[in-house]
């Protein structure tokens, strides 16, 4: 009996909560004198902005400074009450008390929609009563991401359109294209269906050969998502690269008598199906042997001479590469290495007499240079160890004859 009768009583005291609640709410909504969103010196409620991905779980949080114990109240959008203290008259199961007590009212709102965006009021109870709002934003990830090509194989050097579609997201994506390390750049259409947005992205591109097997990869940058991207693995056909390499003999000379093994190497795409060997301006000896990719003469003679050109073909095109042979005589190999040496010899002969010739002028050179200015005249000999100008004209051959010119001279 006991336990109906404090039962009883808490329903009443939360009927009378919820009575003065919206009696509260009305005020609110109908008193213009009263902002919704007080910031002035008295403000007690303290509550943050909610960013939640939809389907998961947003925690709403209405805090109280400076508690003096007055009830706090949770309201939705549509200002109906979610909790009234640590009371849920609304009927949404969703909605889920964490915590509760004089200085905050916590809730949990599972399996968030986004029906469930826009603003949430926190109501404490003061004189005047107090209101603050919090803004709940669901994201909604792209649904679906998809690359389709215009064309499913490309030939080299044709251009390929691919386009990358991202479906019902909520803020609209941003896509973006690599090739490799490189960063490409579409061009971008954005529709939106109510609170969704579908956005594409067409990429033009020239294909190479090189491109074939390489991945095109569409990114898409999202707040709700994290490397989110899908590939596109270029398809590209090309025509026939052809090489012609020689397996024998080894040396570079092809000389008489020598065998001659020749392999036509070929790539392409699709497979090159016709490989063939012709003789260029002339006819094939009858003596080569052909089997498929390979030329085989066992012992060459200076009638084989001439260029030998290999060709492959597919699909795409034909493509060829020349081989030119030229068959020298038996000896041509000895002769060339004797004739080496006799140019080895006659170059290190040649280096000693420049050598010799250089080191012969220098020598003369540095005579020459000693001896320069070292002799007199005939008429100054016996002047040498005179004191002046005047006795040296004296002792000078010739005596004092012109004695004003030979002073002038020695002066």
């Amino acid at each position: 009996m006991e336990r109906e009768k404090t039962k009883l009583l808490q329903l009443l005291q939360h009927f009378l909560y919820f009575i003065k609640a919206c009696l509260i709410d009305s005020y609110f909504n109908n008193n213009n004198n009263i902002p919704q969103l007080q910031m002035c010196d008295g403000q007690n409620l303290v509550t943050e902005d909610v960013t939640v991905v939809e389907g998961e779980v947003a925690t709403i949080s209405c805090k109280v400074r400076n508690s003096d114990d007055s009830v706090i109240q949770l309201l939705n959008p549509n200002r109906q009450t979610i909790y009234f203290r640590d009371f849920r008259p609304l009927k949404d199961s969703r909605f889920q008390l964490v915590n509760f007590s004089s200085s905050e009212l916590r809730v949990s709102l599972t399996n968030v929609s986004i029906s469930d965006e826009g603003r949430y009021f926190c109501q404490l109870y003061t004189d005047p009563p107090q209101e603050y709002f919090m803004t709940i934003t669901v994201l909604v990830p792209p649904r679906n991401l998809r690359i389709e090509a215009q064309k499913e194989t490309t030939v080299e050097g044709e251009e390929i359109e691919l386009n990358c579609t991202s479906l019902a997201s909520r803020p609209p994506t941003v896509i973006r294209w690599f090739k490799g390390n490189k960063e490409l750049f579409g061009k971008t259409e954005e529709e939106q269906w109510s609170d969704m947005f579908t956005v594409t992205s067409r990429l033009s591109l020239k294909v190479k050969r090189e491109d074939d097997g390489v991945a095109v990869v569409c990114q898409v940058d999202h707040p709700a998502v994290k490397d989110l991207q899908t590939k596109y693995y270029l398809d590209v056909m090309y025509k026939p690269e052809v090489q012609v390499l020689q397996n024998s003999p080894a040396q570079p000379l092809t000389r008489e008598g020598d065998l001659l093994d020749l392999l036509c190497q070929v790539k392409g795409k699709p497979e090159p199906t016709d490989v063939s060997w012709l003789r260029v301006d002339d006819e094939m000896p009858q003596h080569v042997i052909v089997s498929g990719s390979n030329l085989h003469i066992n012992s060459l003679n200076k009638s084989d001479n001439g260029t030998y050109r290999c060709k492959a073909s597919n699909e795409v095109g034909m493509s060829f590469s020349d081989y030119t042979l030229y068959v020298y005589d038996s000896r041509a190999g000895e002769e060339s290495a004797i004739t080496a040496v006799d140019h080895a010899v006659i170059g290190g002969v040649v280096a000693v007499v420049v050598f010799a010739m250089l080191c012969l002028l220098i020598i003369l050179g540095r005579y020459f240079a000693r001896h320069k200015g070292t002799y007199f005249t005939h008429e100054a000999k016996g002047a040498d160890d005179a004191a002046d100008a005047d006795t040296a004209i004296i002792n000078a051959e010739g005596g004092q004859n012109n004695s004003e010119e030979k002073k002038e001279y020695f002066i």
